[in-house]
């Protein structure tokens, strides 16, 4: 798996999770599907994310 391919993954899975978390415990759970679509959108504009790094750092290609 590349680095791009890891951080849409994780994305999905992170949002899927919120969601989830917001039907059973809290609407609270909502910020954190804010905050990665905030991190989607910094990251296409500054061309930097936080997880490109912690992956490149496990081992994946770009």
């Amino acid at each position: 798996m590349r680095v791009e391919e890891a951080v849409r993954l994780l994305a999905g899975i992170m949002i899927l999770l919120s969601l989830a978390l917001t039907l059973w415990v809290s609407q609270w759970w909502l910020l954190l599907t804010a905050f990665v679509a905030l991190n989607l959108i910094q990251s296409s504009l500054s061309k930097w994310c936080p997880a490109i790094t912690i992956f490149r750092k496990l081992g994946l290609k770009s």
